[in-house]
């Protein structure tokens, strides 16, 4: 999410749901395209050429919810169809898999974790069950062993449950208070030895100096929510957080900053090293200075890392899934979907939609590609018909994604 105004929007959201299927052209290139000559890419770990600071003006352009036409579907590409997996959520984001292969969903406006499961492998959600109920803003969900734990806005819990069932078993154990305010997903994700969890806190504001330290970073700390440290810092908003399959490297999903203008700086999605800096808030995509943070630190942006993924500027990128089924074609394994939540901060808009990123041998391999599309009948004017934000890949090789502004589930899949 790309700020506070657009949290406190969230529990606003109406109900509906959206059933599509047209993506304009505009908008598939806007969605594409960062600056003028210059496209969502690899980085390979080198500093891009960005456009100068205020190049543009800085837009104020929230997103308002369209009316669909009847019989309106997201855009996959050839080769795929989409159909509606679950709706009538109050804010359906995050989303995982559990080892039994249900789907657990964080309803985050409505307060609550849900599990949705297909027995029948229909393509669609026969069962809708509440997990817990209560939460503030639940976001992120991780398994180990016979716990689920939560990332709520305000505290890290973990929910003993039947591994078997997904029932839940006894309330909630609190782990870790969480600061409050300013950006409201707290993404989690298991280190690659099982043995710590992995938490992202996004920043309070848009580029002051944080008091607390936790904030704009990336905390490892054990299962019970003890001797945390911080693991990666300088990243404005870590939203998705995830451990590629083949390396077990981490990697994230990061809102930058607002107020540069239409093209700067890009979101981006980066594999993430331990002790590593990204830049936040003195500095963006490697050591280029933000102008406006006093005092600087030079010793901090001299070091700040390159991301490996640009994504544009403004896309608000929230969860990502590695591709790990079958279903799809072989150019699809091993790839990221990252969904692009869009931002009121560019004019005309972009974002709104899932991208997809190839990997081979677990490094990008080629620049971001639009997958889901189609939300944006106008990029000139503030009406969309969604929001993507969680992706999972399910036990059949299907691709989840839910859209917070539609209170929907969706479901993609290879035609046959």
């Amino acid at each position: 999410m790309k700020s506070s105004v657009e949290a406190s929007l969230l529990t606003d959201r109406r109900l509906g749901r959206l059933i599509c299927r047209m993506a304009p052209v505009a908008g598939l290139l806007l969605g594409m395209t960062m600056a003028p000559g210059l496209h969502a890419q690899v980085t390979d770990g080198k500093k891009p050429e960005l456009p100068a600071p205020f190049a543009s003006k800085s837009a104020t352009n929230p997103a308002e919810e369209g009316k669909p036409p009847k019989g309106f579907l997201p855009t996959v590409p050839d080769g795929f169809k989409i159909n509606i997996f679950a709706a009538d959520f109050k804010g359906p984001r995050w989303m995982v898999i559990a080892p039994n292969g249900d789907v657990f969903l964080a309803d985050t406006a409505g307060g609550k974790v849900v599990v949705l499961r297909d027995p029948q492998h229909t393509g669609s959600a026969q069962q809708n069950e509440v997990f817990v109920s209560g939460l503030r803003e639940p976001y992120g969900i991780v398994f180990h062993d016979d716990y689920v734990y939560v990332g709520d806005t305000d505290a890290l819990l973990r929910f003993k449950y039947d591994a078997k069932t997904s029932k839940r078993q006894g309330e909630g154990e609190h782990l870790m208070d969480f600061p409050t305010g300013g950006h409201s997903t707290r993404s989690l994700s298991l280190s690659l030895d099982g043995k710590h969890l992995l938490v992202g806190i996004g920043s309070r504001s848009n580029i002051d100096i944080e008091s607390d330290t936790r904030r704009a970073a990336i905390t490892i700390c054990d299962l019970d929510g003890k001797n945390a440290r911080l693991y990666a810092t300088g990243i404005r908003n870590p939203t998705g957080i995830g451990l590629e399959p083949k390396t077990g490297v981490l990697w994230t999903s990061v809102n930058e900053r607002d107020g540069m203008g239409n093209d700067l700086p890009p979101d981006y999605f980066t594999s993430v090293k331990d002790g590593g800096f990204y830049g936040w808030p003195y500095s963006y995509i490697g050591n280029n200075v933000d102008p406006r943070v006093k005092p600087q630190k030079p010793e901090l942006t001299s070091r700040a890392i390159v991301p490996d993924v640009l994504l544009g500027a403004h896309r608000a990128p929230l969860q990502f899934a590695f591709y790990t089924g079958n279903q799809f074609p072989t150019s699809y394994r091993g790839g990221a979907f990252v969904a692009e939540h869009g931002s009121w901060n560019r004019s005309p808009r972009a974002g709104y939609q899932v991208v997809f990123v190839p990997f081979k041998d677990g490094k990008p391999s080629g620049d971001p590609t639009p997958f889901l599309t189609g939300l944006v009948p106008d990029p000139t004017k503030s009406e969309v018909y969604g929001r993507p934000v969680g992706v999972a890949v399910t036990t059949d090789g299907s691709l989840l994604v839910s859209d917070d502004m539609a209170g929907t589930v969706y479901r993609i899949s290879a035609a046959k």
